[in-house]
């Protein structure tokens, strides 16, 4: 028996497409060959801010045993799904797929795939270290899919990891409005929830698990297990025919795309991280209400930025002051005209507040009353009873903070996909499933 990754990359395009919905086709179509999958299909969010990213950036990797006779129909049989899946005529679409064969993924993959992940990687070097660990690649247009393919082959989600469960259309009705009943979401997501996650914006009382473009995808609802996800899938009332549904396991919510840095210095455009510094400049509300401030540490200062979709973490933003100290979480956003190089903010550790104080009039020594200046180095007068002073000076007063020493997330409905909400704190995972649910795919017409 031979043990096979396939990873796949590249395929859809914003008209239309979805490269989970060609790993779940082979999936159908690889059983009924007979492989063994020895993994639920993985899909790898990667980098979210590299400039060339697709869609929702995500590459899918199957791994499964088969008999070595298999091998080469099974490639044919992959690579032939992949070209007729794919939105191979848009401009920017560049398939990609890659073929490992081996027990073991190799070191090198996997440091391959943690930098895909969390920055930038090169066409060229995924080419070399395909010959390097003898695997094979097949691409079409520029090929760009086998950096994401590679990746995904690489990243065995031997750390933490979560689940989802993805529900697709027939096809006569991509492009039109899902049709999903609410009222079941929102039951779904009480019965479900903490396992569960990112199901319903109770805030604003709008269903979460549906995507809006033309894609394949009717609804994704993401969890802890296998068991919940299918367990969630069964509450959800649609009111149009699924057509199958798959079982991922994958990095979403778990923050893998992060980097804590330093310092400044070490801050680049097109990188996620994790950095701390001082508040050096009072927050800003800039056009569409955002907010714009800036920190520092010993080697740089650098802006960051909290948009109007974030809520919570926006006004927390807000109530920043001089002194404070922060650890900024986000993508990095290169400088661009007048805008310099900037964070923009996932999430925002409080890690301590500066005093603020303020400074009021001293009280009358006669009658109590809070007293009025009479102008610049004249002193203090009282209007009650007339009681003057030179000499009394204002009085610092230290004011009682609205802002709390915690993390600061933003809102469900503006998390990006690879974004650890709150409620996965403390849920985290340390190692591989060690078995497969019964039952984890299905094709209903």
């Amino acid at each position: 028996m031979l043990t096979m990754h396939v990873g796949i990359d590249d395929t859809d395009s914003p008209r239309k497409g979805c490269t989970t919905y060609v790993a779940a086709l082979l999936v159908e179509k690889l059983s009924r060959l007979g492989v063994s999958f020895i993994d639920y299909l993985n899909l790898v969010r990667l980098n979210p801010n590299v400039p060339w990213k697709t869609r929702g950036n995500g590459a899918l990797c199957l791994r499964f045993r088969c008999d070595e006779n298999l091998a080469a129909e099974i490639m044919e049989l992959v690579i032939n799904t992949v070209e007729k899946n794919s939105d191979i005529d848009y401009e920017n679409t560049d398939p990609g797929v890659v073929f490992f064969c081996g027990s073991q993924v190799p070191e090198e993959l996997t440091v391959f795939a943690k930098q895909a992940i969390q920055g930038l990687v090169r066409l060229q070097e995924a080419l070399k270290l395909i010959r390097l660990v003898g695997a094979e690649a097949t691409s079409f247009n520029s090929g760009r899919g086998i950096i994401g393919a590679l990746a995904a082959v690489g990243e065995t989600l031997a750390g933490d990891h979560t689940y989802e469960l993805i529900a697709y259309r027939v096809p006569e009705n991509y492009g039109t409005p899902r049709r999903v009943d609410s009222a079941s979401v929102e039951l779904m997501d009480k019965k479900t929830t903490p396992l569960t996650f990112n199901n319903f914006d109770v805030e604003k009382g709008r269903v979460l698990i549906t995507p809006r473009g033309p894609d394949p995808i009717l609804y994704g609802i993401r969890g802890e297990n296998p068991a919940i996800v299918k367990r969630a899938h069964s509450l959800v009332r649609t009111l149009e025919p699924i057509e199958r549904w798959t079982i991922f396991r994958t990095n979403h919510g778990t923050d893998a795309h992060l980097r804590r840095v330093d310092s400044i210095d070490a801050v680049f455009p097109h990188q996620p991280v994790v950095v701390s510094g001082t508040v050096t400049r009072e927050p800003k509300i800039i056009p569409r209400r955002h907010v714009v401030f800036s920190i520092r540490d010993r080697t740089g200062e650098i802006d960051c930025a909290a948009y109007e979709p974030t809520q919570d973490l926006r006004k927390a933003a807000q109530l920043l002051i001089v002194d404070d100290i922060v650890e900024a979480f986000g993508g990095v956003r290169p400088k661009s005209g007048e805008c310099p190089v900037t964070v923009n903010l996932e999430k925002l550790n409080v890690v301590r507040l500066a005093s603020k104080v303020v400074f009021r009039n001293p009280l009358c020594q006669r009658c109590g009353k809070h007293m009025e200046s009479m102008g610049a180095g004249q002193g203090f007068r009282c209007k009650r009873c007339g009681f003057r002073s030179s000499t009394l000076k204002k009085q610092a007063i230290e004011k009682k903070r609205a802002l709390k020493t915690r993390l600061y997330v933003t809102s469900v409905r503006s998390q990006r996909h690879l974004t650890k909400p709150l409620s996965r704190y403390g849920l985290e995972k340390s190692c591989q499933p060690k078995r497969m649910i019964s039952g984890w795919f299905g094709v209903n017409v």
